[in-house]
């Protein structure tokens, strides 16, 4: 493991600290002091966040007052959070940051898949997207390969924290870990009898211009002809 691992994730005065412990953040792993100041890795960071100096400055403080926060500033609040995300999903893509994932995947603390074949299978936290504001964090299962609502403690979480990419780049760098598929599956039966699959389809659905024939046929059936008034019906023939 990285040395980053054997941090401590409880409130140690700092900001980092104060943030970790926070419930909401569970899945974060904690990027570590060099990576942040480490100009390098915040390349193309600063267009994205306002008072990107002042966010960055909050970041590295060490000595954090949760009493008197951010000022009562809530800018600071969402520009350091939003900073922060941006690194961690930098910092999560480097062997260490695999690393440090890799200890809280074993301990099982992004959670286990829900599907019952599964067999409480841990899963991996993963975004839909890579774009900050498009979808929340979601959790990757790597034996049925599907996603799934996360902690609800955590689903406030931007998935762009994560990214779409690290599952599998976790399972790349650590692929002794990837478990075998499930060997059992579900199967609908009725009174013990196993059902057809076209038994399991949803009934066929009929497009606007079916309803327009249907419902003109319908019109149709049982009207009688028109009569003709403008005829001369002859008389009938008298019986004899």
């Amino acid at each position: 493991m990285s040395k980053n691992s054997s941090q401590m994730t409880t409130s140690d005065g700092s900001w980092l600290g104060w943030f970790h412990s926070l419930p909401v953040n569970t899945f974060l792993c904690r990027v570590p002091d060099d990576f942040l100041k480490y100009s390098l890795n915040l390349t193309d960071l600063e267009p994205q966040v306002p008072n990107f100096d002042r966010a960055l400055d909050i970041i590295l403080d060490t000595e954090f007052d949760k009493e008197s926060g951010f000022n009562s500033m809530e800018t600071d609040v969402k520009e350091s959070t939003h900073l922060y995300g941006l690194i961690h999903a930098r910092y999560l893509l480097t062997p260490d940051g695999i690393n440090d994932m890799c200890l809280k995947y074993k301990r099982g603390d992004f959670g286990s898949c829900p599907r019952i074949h599964c067999e409480g299978q841990f899963v991996l936290p993963v975004g839909l997207a890579d774009n900050f504001g498009e979808s929340r964090v979601k959790v990757y299962c790597p034996r049925c390969q599907d996603v799934y609502q996360p902690y609800k403690c955590c689903t406030m979480l931007d998935g762009a924290i994560f990214g779409s990419s690290f599952p599998h780049l976790f399972f790349m760098q650590w692929p002794q870990l990837r478990p075998q598929p499930p060997t059992r599956k579900y199967t609908p039966r009725l009174y013990g009898f196993k059902l057809h699959k076209s038994a399991l389809l949803p009934p066929p659905t009929e497009s606007p211009s079916d309803n327009n024939d249907n419902s003109s046929s319908k019109a149709k059936v049982g009207t009688p002809p028109a009569l003709d008034l403008s005829k001369k019906v002859p008389p009938p023939t008298p019986l004899n």
